[in-house]
């Protein structure tokens, strides 16, 4: 019997730590900054919300090009020089004056975000062996999970304690503990087939269109996702549980990191649908029960049952995207995944809150746990559509 190739190599675990670093700034920015605007800048909801729909903008805008800029460029050099920039620019929040240059920042900010993700991701993708790509994925995925809870808890327990210009030159300095990780990160070569030539761009120097199916089913799941960024706060208040909320994504990264280790390794020995379509089924389930919460308890199973299931779903999406394609264009299928997803959750972001204001919370996610088990359709359509392609291949 062969013996397993390793995922918790010491380039993988840096990429880990780096990828870390960089979505705790992000959440810990996410969580704050609308606070900031409104009791130091002056500014309204209307600005506040602003500040993260135009960092979320330039992340999408520049989302199909960070695959042919990975290409052309060398995922490690784009890597060290976007977290390098990302770092540096999380300095300027320290002086930013009014909303004109907030705003400028965020834009930029969003531009560095983009690249250092998407080549984060399609780095770890390589180095992953190709028999453990479901559990190494979701391994990495983890990173990420654990900033969600690392980054508001960071930002909203500095917040009362000491100034905001503190509190960013703070997320700076974590940037340039991410930058030193980043550092050793070695990218396996993934085997180009060619040297660029001069020429217009294509649609396949923007996007891989092999992992399209699967990032567009994400996209649907984001949407439903960002009802849980956007609003689990404000429902929870509404309910008199805010102080049970602090505790939704701790409760939702704990019960991820129970069945990581073991939902990847179904994935790899059994396939996606074993995983994906359960899950699924749990992340419906806890949006129904955030439906008719109404105590603490509640709202802490639904945190878990999301957890378990949109937990396990986002890193199976990404491995799926990332299979359809050809080696040499991990860093395609990870930009074209994640432009999709981003896009779901800005978008979702903006219809679910005018849903809101019709529907009222309660009925938003009741609604919007129909609709994840409607997506089971779309993913069982888009699955036959990904064998076609790895059959075309």
């Amino acid at each position: 019997m062969a013996e397993k190739q390793p995922i918790w190599t010491k380039s993988f675990v840096n990429n880990f730590v780096g990828t870390f670093f960089v979505f705790t700034v992000f959440y810990a920015l996410l969580t704050l900054l609308p606070i900031y605007v409104l009791d130091e800048l002056g500014g309204n909801s209307a600005q506040a919300g602003l500040v993260v729909s135009i960092f979320l903008a330039s992340v999408i805008l520049l989302r199909p090009f960070a695959g042919m800029m990975l290409d052309r460029f060398g995922k490690k050099s784009m890597l060290l020089v976007s977290v390098f920039v990302f770092g540096g620019i999380t300095f300027l929040y320290a002086t930013a004056d009014g909303m004109a240059m907030l705003f400028i920042i965020r834009f930029l900010h969003g531009f560095s975000f983009s690249i250092a993700t998407t080549a984060a991701g399609a780095i770890a993708a390589d180095m992953i062996p190709p028999a453990r790509r479901g559990e190494g994925i979701g391994y990495y995925g983890m990173s990420m999970n654990l900033a969600v809870v690392a980054g508001p808890f960071i930002a909203l327990t500095l917040q009362p304690l000491i100034s905001y210009e503190m509190i960013f030159l703070l997320f700076g300095l974590l940037m340039i503990a991410g930058l030193s990780c980043s550092l050793f990160v070695e990218a396996p070569a993934a085997g180009r087939p060619a040297e660029h030539t001069a020429r217009k761009v294509s649609f396949d120097d923007l996007l891989e269109r092999k992992s399209l199916p699967i990032a567009f089913t994400g996209f649907f799941v984001a949407i439903a996702y960002s009802s849980i960024i956007a609003f689990i706060s404000v429902y929870a208040e509404s309910l008199g549980l805010i102080q049970a909320a602090g505790f939704f994504f701790a409760v939702y990264a704990a019960a991820m990191l129970l069945v990581r280790p073991v939902t990847g390794r179904i994935f790899d020995a059994y396939g996606p649908d074993v995983i994906i379509i359960p899950s699924l089924v749990l992340f419906a389930a806890g949006l129904f029960l955030l439906s008719f919460t109404d105590s603490s308890w509640m709202l802490l199973l639904s945190g878990a049952l999301i957890g378990v299931g949109y937990g396990t779903i986002l890193p199976s999406f990404q491995t799926l995207a990332i299979q359809a394609a050809a080696d040499h264009r991990s860093a395609y299928a990870t930009a074209t995944f994640f432009m999709f997803y981003d896009g779901g959750i800005a978008l979702g972001s903006i219809l679910l809150g005018v849903a809101a204001g019709f529907l009222g919370y309660a009925d938003l996610y009741a609604s919007l746990a129909a609709a994840v088990l409607l997506i089971i359709f779309v993913y069982i359509r888009a699955s036959g559509k990904r064998s076609s392609f790895t059959e075309s291949r």
